[in-house]
């Protein structure tokens, strides 16, 4: 009953980490890599040793390539992004970097091809959203008393909601701070956050049904704390065997799906707490609130 008891400070606690969220991202913005916005990414490996990014931009700079994005990657290599370059300007990127330098890939995708992903990314997501509120509809249809059941489906579009925003937030810091880019990987750790989060919330919501249903506690409220107490231990033992390998990936997996791995981990962190710290505690408060309590 601990977090029924203090349930104000657990949803207050979840509005500031909202806030913040949302003021990153209305801060620093997002950053669309190539992906969304078309250009070129070429992958360049030195074979004796590799210079700083302060020289490999000095060299670039003569060939008026605009926005140049320059990121490490593996011990020997560097990830150079532009914009779209023709073949005698990416002939001249690898001049400019010099013999040493090996192009190990190169990427080109042109405007209207971002702008493809772009739709079909925003339908995706959609998609996804209506497809949880429709079954979170199915599965709590015969639910009516003491709280209805399209109302269990609105708080978890906003628990949905709320595990979105913060690691959308952190991400939007790390965009600024280390140039971090919105690409497919993005949308698909975003898509995966909803079904991680959404999943958690209804294994609790299903338990307080079910209590209801068999009616051993006297009062709502107890229903739900008592339901919490049943499924937290579970919840949490899950999402933290998850978050391990999720770390694992970060720190010892590839570059190229760290930011993936870590949008994945806070993801589930935020999911696990928003289904035992907000989404029970509001179903609590939006009873109270039917019921002219305070």
């Amino acid at each position: 009953m601990f977090v029924i008891k203090h349930k104000k400070t657990f949803v207050i606690i979840s509005i500031i980490l909202v806030i913040f969220a949302i003021g990153s991202i209305s801060y620093f913005g997002l950053k669309l890599g190539i992906d969304f916005k078309g250009g070129s990414l070429s992958e360049v490996e030195y074979k004796t040793s590799r210079p700083d990014q302060a020289t490999i931009t000095k060299e670039l700079a003569p060939l008026s390539l605009g926005e140049v994005i320059i990121q490490p990657t593996g011990t020997m290599g560097y990830s150079i992004k532009t914009r779209a370059v023709s073949e005698t300007e990416r002939a001249g990127i690898l001049t400019a970097l010099g013999s040493d330098a090996t192009e190990k890939s190169f990427t080109s995708i042109g405007p209207s091809v971002g702008a493809e992903l772009v739709r079909k990314s925003i339908i995706s997501f959609i998609l996804v959203v209506l497809g949880i509120i429709f079954f979170i509809a199915y599965t709590f249809r015969k639910v009516s008393k003491p709280v209805s059941s399209w109302k269990y489906g609105l708080i978890a579009i906003v628990t949905l909601i709320h595990d979105m925003m913060i690691p959308v937030g952190a991400f939007a810091m790390l965009s600024h701070t280390y140039g971090t880019e919105v690409d497919t990987l993005f949308v698909v750790a975003v898509l995966t956050i909803l079904g991680l989060s959404v999943s958690d919330t209804i294994v609790v919501f299903d338990r307080i049904r079910e209590n209801i249903r068999v009616g051993h506690f006297k009062t709502f409220e107890e229903t739900v704390g008592k339901s919490l107490e049943q499924v937290y231990t579970r919840s949490i033992a899950t999402s933290s065997t998850v978050i391990i390998v999720l770390l694992a990936l970060v720190f010892f997996g590839p570059a190229s799906t760290k930011v993936f791995a870590m949008m994945l981990t806070a993801g589930m962190f935020f999911g696990t707490y928003s289904s035992i710290f907000l989404a029970s505690p509001l179903l609590v408060i939006v009873n109270n609130w039917q019921k002219g309590k305070k």
